[in-house]
């Protein structure tokens, strides 16, 4: 059992209180997920030709003391690229100029143990052991502002509490997954994958369905046309919560076993698994409530 909320602002002049109308429906979800906690963020986008990755310093001897202006100046010097980082706890923001996968393989070389959890031109990701609560307050969340969100309550049942098993997935750039539920074929998925050159980072189920979702996508699907092999290839119990740089989506499965509920105002679209993270929030006596209908597509424009 697990938790997810989705939040996204319709009303730019809303986005600046994005992480403060959050943290309530995140915390929420606590009696479902006090694992580990986490969240996508997606922001205005960097210009063309800049990127960013969200790396996680935790598992390193130095923790959130770790000197992240010696990785940037080797970046620099290695690289030649201008880069500079945003930090917060055991995370940083890390923005440069150029192509992602050359510093995501140098970052990997340089500091084995440094964690690279999302890459792209407008997603910020944090996650980390500990309860909602914890992991909000360490990370700031109610601090965030952006378009829209992701973020996710796990209560481990088929991997180990780590970090890096912790919620959400990416793949690609500007791309992630959360899950309530579980796959049975993920060992098929992987199968599936690895030989078209997809590499895996856990033996999460959630991992499977993330990297497949993404896969469609960079093979030229569309999120619908991707969600619709989605429900051919991936089998199990799940109720999936998706952020692109534009998107939201939700999906369940076609016996719709895992809850969700959804909330529309003309002001925002917000999803939890259950109503109690959604009654906090403005408006919402007056929004359009319901509940996502088995094997249907709900996507919302940022």
């Amino acid at each position: 059992m697990c938790g997810i909320v989705g939040l996204l602002i319709k009303k730019p002049s809303l986005r600046d209180q994005l992480g403060a109308l959050m943290v309530p429906m995140l915390i929420g979800m606590t009696e479902r997920g006090p694992d580990s906690a986490g969240l996508a963020v997606f922001t205005d986008p960097l210009p063309p030709g800049q990127r960013k990755i969200s790396v996680y310093s935790g598992l390193t001897e130095e923790g959130a003391g770790y000197p992240w202006s010696k990785l940037v100046d080797a970046i620099q010097g290695e690289l030649k690229v201008q880069a500079h980082t945003h930090t917060k706890g055991n995370h940083a923001v890390l923005t440069f100029e150029g192509d992602v996968d050359p510093v995501k393989a140098f970052v990997k070389a340089y500091h084995p143990k440094l964690n690279l959890l999302s890459a792209g031109r407008s997603i910020d990701l944090y996650k980390d052991i500990g309860t909602p609560a914890e992991v909000a307050a360490s990370y700031q969340f109610s601090q965030l502002s952006g378009s829209h969100l992701v973020g996710h309550t796990r209560m481990a049942t088929e991997s180990a509490v780590t970090p890096d098993r912790a919620h959400p997935f990416t793949a690609g750039e500007d791309f992630c997954l959360v899950n309530n539920g579980s796959l049975s074929n993920p060992n098929g998925v992987r199968r599936m994958l690895e030989p078209r050159g997809i590499q895996f980072e856990t033996d999460n189920d959630t991992e499977a369905a993330c990297r497949f979702l993404e896969w469609r996508l960079r093979e030229g699907d569309d999120l619908h046309a991707a969600l619709q092999k989605g429900f051919e290839a991936l089998d199990g119990f799940y109720t999936f919560l998706m952020g692109t740089s534009t998107e939201l989506a939700l999906i369940r499965d076609p016996f719709a076993c895992k809850p969700a509920v959804v909330a529309e105002t003309d002001d925002y679209v917000a999803i939890a698994s259950e109503f109690r993270s959604l009654a906090h929030l403005p408006g919402v006596k007056h929004a359009k409530v319901f509940e996502p209908a088995p094997e249907e597509m709900y996507v919302w424009k940022a």
